[in-house]
């Protein structure tokens, strides 16, 4: 329970719903057709059943006998007999409380998987997100080295550059050409993956920037709005109610148990018929029950304490985490639109104003600042998704 609680359980901000590639699409794609959340569904409904099985009365008991003499005088003899037993009255509603609220919880840990399931597609589409991005900028670098390493090679056959400054543009093109391949290999990976969570069906994902979601301003006020949304904890919390309970039926199981029944016996033309009635009184068998129970109540109500203290702690950070990395993103945003040098590299790369190595070395400088960005974004982003999963 307390596994589910740290990995499942995180909280709430809305996703933007946008065009047929934004996450909301996919995500509702992907709950309809995943044969994972089929396959759990149906787990449930089935354990559901199990937990309504066996909690009301037991089976009537019939008994029959036919015995014969040994010598004719005897005569024969039959007998007839069915008892129905039963448990003290109280022991059926708390069976039956205990049933509802353990069908209740079947619930709360459905949601709490299908969040799971969810959450990990949404983080798949924010690294798709990222590499898309990083695939366009790269597919542009590429373009520019490619027209660069063929005016190197005109110049090289018209003796106006030398061997080596054509080598480098080669080099250039070879390299941002495995950068792509490297790129769209982590891509079909994600893709897959996707897929696999689409129940084996294709999902196209072209979205290359982030929605930008926005941060609570407080986190406290925040934190006491959606902690009781949450499945995991919702689920700790029922399983108090149950120990409760169960500490009531088995205290009930402890009183007298009965039967009823109807017998008769018919002897050489005689015939004797009425009731029976017995009483079972649980000396031993029920030993040590409501102590268990009572055991079970007191773990379950330290698991919650425990799970509440991890689950704020772990939200805090990742709230603090979120906050300083939408800083840096904004930061790295400015700085390349207030500094970006491509086009004025280029024009003077092309007027000769500046060498080969340089402008390779320059423009070097804004990419990786641009690649930073989008890796900044792309971790606020995940920050951001973990927190915001009860919006799933």
């Amino acid at each position: 329970m307390k596994r589910i609680i740290l990995s499942i359980g995180l909280l709430a901000i809305a996703l933007t719903t946008t065009a047929q590639g934004d996450y909301n699409y996919i995500l509702s794609r992907i709950e309809a057709n995943s044969t994972t959340l089929q396959s759990l569904r149906e787990q449930m409904e089935a354990q559901k059943l199990g937990n309504r099985t066996g909690i009301f009365l037991s089976d009537p008991e019939v008994e029959f006998a036919y015995l014969w003499g040994n010598t004719p005088v005897n005569g024969e003899r039959t007998d007839f007999k069915i008892t129905q037993s039963f448990d003290f009255p109280t022991v059926y509603g708390h069976r039956d409380r205990v049933a509802k609220l353990e069908n209740s919880n079947l619930e709360l840990l459905y949601k709490a998987e299908r969040l799971s399931l969810l959450l990990h597609a949404k983080q798949i589409c924010i690294e798709l997100v990222y590499y898309n991005a990083l695939a366009g900028e790269v597919a542009q670098r590429l373009s520019n080295a490619e027209q660069i390493a063929a005016a190197y090679r005109a110049k090289l056959e018209k003796g106006e550059a030398n061997i080596i400054e054509n080598n480098k543009t080669q080099m250039n093109v070879i390299s941002l050409q495995n950068e792509a391949s490297g790129i769209e290999t982590e891509r079909t990976i994600l893709l897959s993956e996707l897929k696999r969570l689409n129940g084996g069906q294709e999902i196209v994902f072209e979205q290359n920037s982030y929605p930008g979601g926005l941060l609570p301003d407080n986190f406290d006020e925040w934190y006491s709005s959606v902690v009781s949304k949450n499945p995991a904890l919702l689920y700790a919390n029922s399983q108090i109610t149950i120990g409760q309970e169960k500490i009531r039926l088995n205290r009930a199981q402890g009183l007298p148990k009965f039967s009823a029944g109807y017998m008769s016996e018919q002897l050489l033309g005689e015939r004797f018929q009425g009731v029976t009635v017995g009483l079972s009184i649980p000396l031993w068998n029920n030993k040590n029950r409501v102590r268990q129970a009572q055991a079970q109540l007191t773990a379950n109500q330290s698991v919650l304490a425990d799970s509440k203290v991890a689950f704020y702690t772990r939200l805090q950070g990742l709230y603090d985490k979120a906050v300083k990395l939408k800083q840096s993103a904004l930061k790295y945003r400015v700085a390349l639109s207030s500094f970006n040098n491509e086009h004025l590299l280029k024009r003077a790369f092309d007027a000769g104003e500046i060498s080969l190595l340089n402008y390779l070395t320059e423009i070097e400088y804004y990419y990786e600042a641009l690649r930073r960005a989008l890796e900044t974004e792309k971790n606020f982003e995940l920050s951001l998704a973990e927190l915001s999963a009860m919006d799933l």
